[in-house]
């Protein structure tokens, strides 16, 4: 491999001649060879956002030159679109401010709009961090970075793959509201249902999610950047961060705000917490959809076997026949990473120390996982189960018709202690629950088959 000579405060140190790294990354790169964790791609897209803004408002504010402002956003457009891929090699496990990161990408685009700049008549150089990283400091570009991927992320995939999977299960729900079914609390039989509006339940869960995911967004649209290094704000000019924030606005589509208060935007991660503890209660809420899918389809003939999922694998090497549920336990297995993931940045949010928080790369990592994990899980659950759920309705009609709980029909006309003396009777001499009410007398045959219609049971009164 041939190698360059690169120069920063420390001394020489030898870089790669095929990467445009500078010496700072390279030095990074060598010192923190931690894990196979990278800086996810998403952040990189992100940083090359930020720095485009940068550099179109420093030339409107008169702190960067126009050629350099051309050459840095003409290398910022490369990056965006993945021509630059293959030069940010740094690990998760860095600085905690993620400032090697900062100067990973301060130190690609200046090398590269040097390049750019070279072709011209009049070269000049590029510098990582009086032009690229102009007005800004790596402690408020990465947390303005955290808060512009992780809404844009949300918005684009998280969002979307929630309300597909919501959809595909309001159709189930409306489709199948007429098939009346056994309910079960405490994992034991109870009162009856339609299995429309069981999955109703997992509908609304979902509707809610998504209500509480749309308004804790807001909260991570207000951006650090003209902060810089603690939150003051020096060596930015006037009016830096209501301009970044305008600019990255209208580069992403998205609406973000400068931060009110700089000093709480560098040091505090609650915005962060906040909007992942919402994907936890999402995590929660897919818990209880996929492991109640693995129940009701459990079987095919020694369990409950309610319903039936697509058949997607075989699912044993040993046992011929064997089909699991395994669109259920690989969402269940990202909730449990979900789970996890909160733990870490629940703990790396609490540690700001004074002017700074130095757990945020730890921090972007988790949170963009949780989001990539939760929105493919969601998609590959939609497309791989939830579409092909469908009724066993012989099942179905046996488990309705077997249950004792059905005699809570008759509460209302004899009382409570009356009908549990009738289902204990039907229990002990194996008649059915007809029969034994019947053999009371408390019961006319045409009161006993209008208080027990299974169709009367599943609404109110």
């Amino acid at each position: 491999m041939e190698y360059r000579i690169e120069k920063d405060s420390i001394g020489e140190i030898k870089v790669p001649a095929d990467k445009l790294w500078g010496a700072q990354t390279q030095r990074s790169y060598e010192n923190f060879r931690i894990g196979v964790e990278k800086i996810p791609y998403e952040l990189v897209k992100v940083f090359g956002v930020i720095k485009k803004a940068a550099a179109l408002v420093n030339y409107r504010l008169g702190v960067l030159d126009q050629r350099r402002s051309d050459a840095i956003v003409e290398t910022c457009d490369e990056l965006l679109a993945g021509k630059l891929d293959g030069n940010f090699p740094l690990a998760v496990w860095q600085t905690g401010s993620g400032t090697q990161f900062n100067m990973n990408i301060n130190e690609v685009i200046a090398r590269r709009a040097t390049q750019i700049i070279a072709k011209t008549p009049e070269p000049i150089l590029v510098h990582p961090n009086d032009h690229v990283n102009c007005s800004q400091s790596s402690n408020d570009i990465f947390p303005t970075a955290i808060h512009v991927a992780g809404v844009m992320m949300a918005t684009e995939k998280l969002l979307p793959a929630l309300i597909s999977l919501k959809e595909t299960l309001h159709h189930k729900a409306e489709e199948y509201s007429q098939i009346i079914k056994i309910g079960r609390t405490h994992l034991m039989d109870a009162t009856p249902l339609t299995l429309g509006q069981e999955i109703s339940g997992w509908v609304r869960m979902l509707e809610r999610n998504e209500e509480m995911l749309s308004i804790g967004l807001n909260f991570m649209r207000d951006l650090a950047m003209g902060g810089t290094a603690v939150g003051t704000g020096i060596n930015s000019p006037q009016h830096f961060g209501e301009l970044m924030a305008e600019e990255i606005s209208r580069l992403t589509g998205e609406a973000f705000r400068t931060a009110p208060n700089k000093f709480h935007a560098l040091t505090s991660k609650d915005e962060v917490v906040v909007v992942h503890g919402m994907m936890k209660a999402l995590a929660a809420d897919l818990m209880k959809i996929a492991n109640d899918v693995r129940w009701l389809a459990s079987g095919p003939r020694c369990g409950i076997g309610e319903i039936k999922i697509p058949e997607n694998e075989p699912g044993s090497s040993i046992m011929p026949s064997k089909v699991n549920p395994t669109q259920s336990e690989a969402l269940t297995m990202i909730v449990a990473q979900v789970f996890g993931n909160d733990t870490t940045i629940s703990f790396a949010a609490s540690q700001g120390n004074f002017q700074l928080n130095v757990f945020m790369p730890v921090t972007v990592y988790n949170l963009l996982q949780s989001i990539r994990l939760l929105s493919d899980g969601m998609n590959s659950f939609s497309q791989n189960c939830a579409m092909g759920i469908e009724p066993n309705r012989e099942v179905i009609d046996f488990y309705l018709h077997q249950s004792l709980i059905l005699i809570t029909g008759l509460v209302p006309l004899i009382g409570y202690d009356k009908a549990a003396e009738i289902a204990k009777k039907a229990v002990k001499e194996r008649l059915t629950l007809k029969e034994s009410a019947m053999s009371t007398g408390w019961v006319s045959e045409s009161d006993y088959d209008r208080y027990m219609n299974p169709e009367k049971l599943v609404k109110p009164r």
